[in-house]
C-alpha cells in the first residue's frame, strides 16, 4: 500500500509538472460580448502566452448561467475544463431550485481575477443629488419609484434588493432582458434609477444623461473616482462587488490548481492589464485559491439572505 501511494503521488506530480499538454477550455456561462466574456478573453489570451498552451473561451449560455457551470462540474477534473465564474454563480446557489450541482462541493477555486462595481444611477429629472436624498424621496413616496435591472434574479436586481432592505425603502422592480435595455429606458425617463455595471453607464454619466449617486464596492471606482461608495454616502455595511474568477471541477489535482493560480495572479499583475480592464469597468484583484474559496462561501451566504428576504425564485 505504501509503495502504491508513493507511485500515485509521483504520477500526480509528473502530471502537474507536464500540465498543460493540450488546449485548455475556459467556459463562460453567458453569451459573447457580456462583461464576463470580455474579461475571460483578456485573461485567456494572457494565460495562453504565459503557459505556452492555448486557453480558449467556450460560451455556454442559458438558464441563468447554470448550463455552463453544470458542464464544468461534470467534466473530468484534470485542469483542461475551467469556468470563469461571476456573481450569478453564487446567486444561483439559492435562487435556483434543484440546482444540478453544488457550488461549494463540486468546484475547486483557482483564484479571483477581477473586481468591479455597480453604480447607482438616476435620471437627471429625479430631484436627488445623493443617496440620502434618494432614500428620503423613496420613503416619502413608498412604492412610487421604480428601478430597472438586467432581469429577475440578475446581480443588478439583487444589488438593488440588498440596498432596499438595508435602507428600509419600498421601490418597484422592473425586469429587463439585460442591463442594456434597462439603461436605455432610464435615459429615456421610463424608469427612475438602476444599479448598473460601470461599463454600461460611464459614458452617459460623463455626458450628463444620467446622474451617478454611489458605487457599490469597497473602494471608489477607478472609472468614476469622484463618485462616493454607498458606505461613504451614509450606508455603512453595504458592499457589493461584480467579481470574476476561475474555478475548476472538484478533485482537480492540487498541483494543477497551484500552477493555474500562479499564472492567473501573474497576468493580473501585469502593468498594462489594469488599463485594459479599466475600459471594461473591471479592476485586477488577484486572490489565491483559499481566499477566493472563502469569498465564494461568503457570497453564497450573503445572497441567500437577500433572496430569501425578497421572496425571489
Amino acid at each position: 500500500m505504501a509503495i502504491l501511494s508513493l507511485a500515485l503521488a509521483l504520477a500526480g506530480g509528473a502530471f502537474a509538472q507536464d500540465y498543460p499538454t493540450r488546449p485548455v477550455r475556459l467556459v463562460v456561462a453567458s453569451s459573447p460580448g457580456s462583461g464576463v466574456d470580455i474579461v475571460a478573453r483578456l485573461v485567456a489570451q494572457r494565460m495562453s502566452e504565459a503557459m505556452g498552451t492555448q486557453l480558449f473561451v467556450d460560451n455556454r449560455a442559458g438558464a441563468g448561467g447554470t448550463i455552463g457551470a453544470q458542464h464544468v462540474a461534470k467534466s473530468t477534473p484534470d485542469g483542461y475544463t475551467l469556468l470563469m465564474a461571476a456573481p450569478s454563480f453564487v446567486i444561483n446557489a439559492t435562487l435556483v431550485r434543484k440546482l444540478p450541482y453544488d457550488v461549494i462541493r463540486d468546484f475547486s477555486p483557482v483564484g479571483q481575477a477581477t473586481t468591479g462595481h455597480y453604480i447607482v444611477v438616476v435620471h437627471p429629472s429625479l430631484p436627488v443629488r445623493n443617496l440620502k436624498e434618494l432614500v428620503a424621496l423613496a420613503k416619502a413616496r413608498p412604492g412610487q419609484l421604480n428601478f430597472g435591472s438586467g432581469g429577475n434574479g440578475n446581480s443588478t436586481h439583487l444589488a438593488a434588493e440588498y440596498f432596499k432592505s438595508l435602507a428600509g425603502i419600498d421601490m418597484v422592480h422592473v425586469a429587463y432582458k439585460g442591463s442594456g435595455p434597462a439603461v436605455t429606458d432610464l435615459i429615456a425617463g421610463q424608469i427612475h434609477l438602476t444599479f448598473s455595471n460601470v461599463t454600461a453607464v460611464v459614458p452617459h454619466v460623463k455626458s450628463g444623461k444620467l446622474r451617478a449617486l454611489a458605487a457599490s464596492g469597497q473602494g471608489r471606482s477607478l472609472a468614476l473616482p469622484d463618485v462616493p461608495t454607498v458606505a461613504e454616502a451614509g450606508f455603512p455595511g453595504y458592499v457589493v462587488t461584480s467579481w470574476f474568477g476561475i474555478v475548476a471541477p472538484a478533485r482537480t489535482p492540487p498541483d494543477v490548481i497551484a500552477k493555474l493560480s500562479t499564472t492567473l495572479t501573474g497576468v493580473m499583475r501585469e502593468r498594462d492589464m489594469r488599463d485594459r480592464l479599466a475600459g471594461e469597468g473591471a479592476e485586477p484583484a488577484p486572490k489565491p485559491p483559499g481566499d477566493f474559496g472563502r469569498l465564494i462561501e461568503s457570497e453564497v451566504a450573503t445572497w441567500a439572505k437577500v433572496i430569501e428576504r425578497a421572496g425571489l425564485q
